[in-house]
């Protein structure tokens, strides 16, 4: 009688790994929060959190994140900046932008920096853990009443020079310390300025600041 070799064992079938999850986020009791409960899903490990924006990348490129919940005002630099550079040197990585600040310019913009979703913070852990799968099937996941409101509201009508000379004079700035900010000569800075006050249909350059940021044109 022939004998019949033993069959090889079966080795067990090792789980999937974890959808590897980066948190941006400066307000440390909401950083913590999310991070405890999104590493209650069983399928998501958090594996890097930042306070500013500028520890992002550098973040991203030392853990690989499959996904990176970025908030947008940041200390340092803004989430929508790091995530057009993480577009380029970990374009693997995914990025939902998660904010309080649900504004219709901000959404075109995070969209134009690659983001694959767009969400605002008042929603149930729940839904942010579903957002995260399905941009990881390829799917866009965009709040559905933000969507609307961008279609409304338009493309952003300032120029970059425009925003950047805004964007200097929110403190209240003097023309000139804008000029020194932006490496402009004065003139040339009341130009942009005057330019995106009409664009703006405001009053005077803080206004123009109010509207712009209202609108996430900043």
């Amino acid at each position: 009688m022939t004998d019949v070799p033993d069959e090889p064992p079966v080795s067990p079938v090792s789980p999937a790994s974890p959808v590897k999850v980066l948190l941006a986020e400066d307000q440390g009791m909401m950083r913590g929060a999310l991070a405890l409960l999104l590493g209650l899903e069983a399928d998501m490990e958090v594996v890097a959190q930042v306070a500013a924006g500028d520890q992002i990348v550098g973040a991203a490129l030392e853990t690989r994140p499959d996904v990176a919940l970025l908030d947008i005002e940041l200390p340092g630099r803004s989430g929508l900046d790091a995530a057009a550079e993480l577009r380029e040197r970990l374009p693997s990585c995914k990025v939902l932008i998660v904010t309080t600040f649900g504004r219709p310019g901000y959404l075109r913009r995070a969209m134009e920096a690659g983001a694959s979703g767009f969400l605002v913070k008042d929603g149930p852990v729940e839904e942010l853990a579903a957002a995260i799968r399905r941009v990881l099937a390829g799917e866009r996941v965009i709040d559905p009443a933000l969507a609307a409101a961008a279609l409304s509201a338009g493309p952003n009508p300032l120029t970059p020079r425009e925003r950047d000379v805004l964007t200097a004079a929110v403190d209240g700035a003097t023309v000139a310390d804008i000029a020194g900010r932006v490496h402009l000569s004065q003139a040339t800075v009341r130009n942009y300025l005057s330019a995106a006050i009409g664009k703006t249909g405001t009053r005077n350059r803080m206004e123009a600041v109010r509207a712009a940021r209202r609108n996430g044109w900043l």
